[in-house]
């Protein structure tokens, strides 16, 4: 007669909830810690001149309207709706040619068959641990020589020649992961290359093509550096330069209309998120970039 081994104590009814609460509370206390800077920004962005430094305090003494006012005023003759369309104008034009050109290298690699094709795919992956200052001086030397210096070309153009190796490869493990049933049935229809890529590929590839979207969207909003090589017309300038104007407008720095509207320049990014972040988590789950 064989004994069944002795069964395990079961666990305390009252363990359970404590542990469900501990996590919930640290989960709590970390989104708090993440929050606080954001939280910062905002207050901040209402707190009068002399306690923007000097208090360390979250909330103000009084509520300081007038900081808006005088961001929404724009730095150097120039308004802030001037300031927010440049930037739009920018990101918007990055984010067109990034999508149209990486989608159409990323087809090249993953559908089509030619020469040298691992070799060429490797080199561009190659590109990815390339530092963006080490291009930058040959770049400007041929920005300037072709005139475009202080003008929008230099920070748009390059993004409709698929420069972006990122996004190139990001696109090319979503296609891997698509039948090549579907473009053979198109092809025996009839479909050449471009045509099945706009036909077939393209509205499969939609998750990908947001993502893609998402990431140029705010890496060329909060972008500082490069918009600083190439534009010096205040009426040219976008939000990111104009926050550094602020501090240099006049002798003493206007901190509280600089985070003021540091605030207003954070709104496109936020509902620009909020908007395609459902397609963000699918683009990247199903791109074969995952944590």
């Amino acid at each position: 007669m064989t004994t069944l081994p002795p069964a395990a104590p079961a666990l305390s009814r009252k363990a359970v909830p404590w542990r469900r609460v501990a996590l919930h509370a640290g989960c709590l206390a970390a989104l708090l810690v993440m929050l606080y800077p954001l939280a910062w920004l905002l207050a901040t962005s209402l707190k009068p001149a002399d306690e923007v430094l000097a208090s360390l305090r979250l909330l103000p003494s009084r509520l300081e309207w007038s900081n808006y006012t005088a961001a929404l005023e724009g730095v150097n003759d120039v308004t802030v709706w001037r300031l927010l369309t440049n930037s739009l104008l920018i990101a918007g034009g990055a984010v067109l040619g990034n999508v149209l050109s990486c989608s159409l290298a990323a087809y090249a690699f993953a559908r089509l068959r030619f020469r040298f094709r691992g070799p060429l795919f490797a080199f561009m992956i190659a590109t990815i641990m390339l530092p963006h200052h080490a291009v930058l001086i040959p770049q400007y030397i041929l920005f300037n020589q072709l005139g475009m210096v202080n003008t929008y070309w230099p920070l748009i153009l390059p993004k409709f020649l698929a420069t972006e190796a990122f996004f190139v490869f990001l696109i090319v493990q979503f296609m891997r992961g698509l039948p090549r049933e579907l473009e053979e049935a198109a092809r025996i229809d009839g479909c050449g290359p471009f045509r099945s890529f706009y036909s077939i590929i393209l509205p499969l590839i939609r998750p990908a093509l947001i993502t893609t979207a998402i990431f140029t969207f705010i890496w060329t909003w909060n972008d500082f550096f490069t918009q600083l090589i190439y534009l010096f017309s205040p009426e040219k300038f976008t939000l990111t330069l104009a926050l550094r104007s602020f501090v240099d407008a006049s002798s003493q720095s206007a901190f509280g209309p600089m985070f003021a509207m540091s605030v207003i320049a954070l709104l496109p990014i936020v509902l620009f998120f909020l908007a395609f972040q459902r397609f963000l988590v699918e683009g990247m789950a199903n791109s074969g970039i995952k944590g």
